[in-house]
């Protein structure tokens, strides 16, 4: 049986919202455990994601706290994060557990480099952001997002109808 499109559009908004903020805290997490100072560079990847709305004009002003780059990178962010979890849930939401924690994981991977490496291509400034905590950083998220996406398959809070396979 089908989802229902709000059943569809739950799911990926909770499984995008979730696997985000995971992600951010993994990756703030591993910042700080690599002597990367947590704050500066989160003040940096917040320009750096604010220009993808407002343009490169942000990328030249100092990294400091300012509430409008916050803003619009955060939305960007979690908007990204919803899009990515609705391309993926039809799919993982079928899966077995297992195979869908491996699926997000390589789902993950393949963000990584379409982000940090094809995208580049159009908007370089985020090369500088390449590197192991990223990558992993992006794992994360696809497990989660993966992880979150099936559960609430299988439990029925995510979808109406849907097949449970264990």
């Amino acid at each position: 049986m089908t989802m229902h499109v709000e059943s569809r559009l739950s799911l990926a908004v909770v499984s995008g919202f979730t696997a985000g903020t995971l992600a951010t805290a993994v990756q703030m997490l591993l910042w700080w455990l690599s002597a990367t100072p947590v704050l500066e560079t989160l003040l940096r990847d917040a320009r750096l994601t604010a220009a993808i709305a407002l343009g490169q004009a942000v990328l030249a002003s100092e990294p400091t706290w300012r509430w409008d780059i916050l803003l619009v990178a955060t939305l960007t962010h979690f908007t990204l994060s919803i899009i990515y979890a609705a391309i993926a849930m039809p799919y993982v939401r079928r899966l077995s557990v297992r195979l869908a924690i491996v699926t997000g994981a390589l789902y993950g991977l393949m963000l990584y480099g379409i982000n940090l490496h094809a995208l580049t291509e159009f908007m370089p400034w985020f090369s500088v952001s390449r590197g192991w905590v990223t990558l992993l950083t992006h794992v994360i998220f696809g497990i989660t997002l993966a992880g979150v996406g099936r559960l609430l398959s299988s439990t029925g809070r995510g979808a109406r109808n849907s097949p449970a396979r264990h």
